[in-house]
Order: C-alpha cells, then structure tokens, then sequence
C-alpha cells in the first residue's frame, strides 16, 4: 500500500511537470515609445510686428549735441533658410517713430529740435538654431528721415544709413514665435542750410532701439 502511494504522487508529479511545459512561455515587456516633437524648422517666409524705445543723440555743427529718445512700432517681413544649425536670412521692417530731443545753448537760445518720424531697416541675419532658441547677428542699410527745427525755421531730408545689432528668436508655439533685438541705427547726416534759422548747419542723426516682435511662419 505504501509503495502504491509513492507511485501515485510520482505520477501526479510528472503530470504536472509536463503540463506546465506544454504552457506558453511568458513574452517580454516592451515599453511603449513616447512621442517626440520633430525639431523646428526655421526656413521659410515669415511676417510679424515689432514695437519698442530708441534712445541716441543728433549733434548740430551750431548747437552741439541733443540727446533724443522716443519709441516706435511697426512691421516685418523676412525669409530664412536653416541647414543644420545654422540658420541665414534676409529681414525688412518699416516703423511709425516718434524720437526725439530739444536743447537750448547760446547758439540756439530759443531751442533746437531733431526729431524722427519713420525709421525702416533692410538687413541680414546669421544664427545658430538650438531647436526653438536662436540667437543671431544682424546688419544692413537704415532709412529714415531726420527733421531739425527752431523757432526759426526748420527743414528735414530722407536719409539713408547703416545699421548692426544682434537677438534672440524663441519659437514658443506652432507656428509663432517671439524675439527680443538691439540695434544701432545711423543715419548720417544732412545740411538744413539757413531753413534751421540759427545757420548753415550740418544735423546727424544717431539712435539705439531696443524692441520686441512677434512673427508668423509659413
């Protein structure tokens, strides 16, 4: 009776041993891969509007320097295209200004006034695209007018000048993206003649813009 009872338990033993290699063996987890944003691309037109402060100085052969400041708004347009990470382009933008200053010397007792009511600036642009952050140099040709005024009289004139500066681009949604930008703008400088009422003179026109913008790329 003994024996027959061991047999039995190497039986059920054997039994199970086969059943559980006739069942399949367990598969590997494999984790789901998590979506990953392809990088932003910068190439292509884009439009946008940018507004900020100018602060500089005129200098007058008569009446010296005049510090000016004011502030600007307006619009852009411009076309990049990127290759690795290095991003080339061509920007244009044309703004409504109001920069200006008045002093008073013994030369222009009354008060002298430059002042500067359209600025546009026709530039180039290098940067290094880190995704959606480019930092970028920029330079090119300014245009503007300069008006110069006394009590006396007053003239102004077209010019044209130069302008350099650098920035940075954020692409921060979609399509949109957002940037902060210096630029130094000269615009030279012109002969009023006796229309400024004081004398012949010669009147630059020089100015810093610190400005913001938001653009949109197709």
């Amino acid at each position: 009776m003994k024996r027959l009872f061991v047999v039995g338990v190497a039986l059920l033993a054997l039994a199970g041993t086969a059943a559980a290699a006739d069942l399949p063996s367990p598969q590997p987890y494999y984790k789901a891969p998590g979506f990953v944003p392809p990088p932003f691309s910068w190439s292509g037109f884009y439009l946008g509007v940018n507004g900020g402060g100018g602060f500089g100085t005129s200098t007058w052969d008569t009446a010296g320097s005049i510090n000016t400041s004011g502030g600007l708004v307006g619009g852009t347009i411009g076309y990049n295209y990127q290759f690795n990470h290095f991003v080339i382009g061509a920007e244009g933008d044309i703004d409504w200004a109001s920069i200006s200053g008045t002093t008073t010397t013994l030369a222009c007792p009354a008060g002298c006034k430059t002042g500067d009511s359209w600025l546009s600036t026709a530039r180039g642009r290098i940067g290094y695209a880190a995704d959606r952050f480019m930092p970028y140099i920029t330079g090119g040709g300014a245009f503007g007018n300069i008006n110069a005024s006394s009590p006396f009289g007053s003239a102004s004139a077209t010019n044209a000048g130069w302008t350099v500066g650098a920035g940075l681009e954020f692409a921060f949604y979609g399509n949109w993206s957002a940037k902060a930008e210096y630029l130094y703008v000269s615009l030279g400088k012109f002969n009023c003649g006796i229309a400024c009422g004081v004398a012949p003179d010669n009147v630059s026109f020089n100015t810093n813009l610190v400005r913001a913008g938001i653009n949109y790329h197709f």
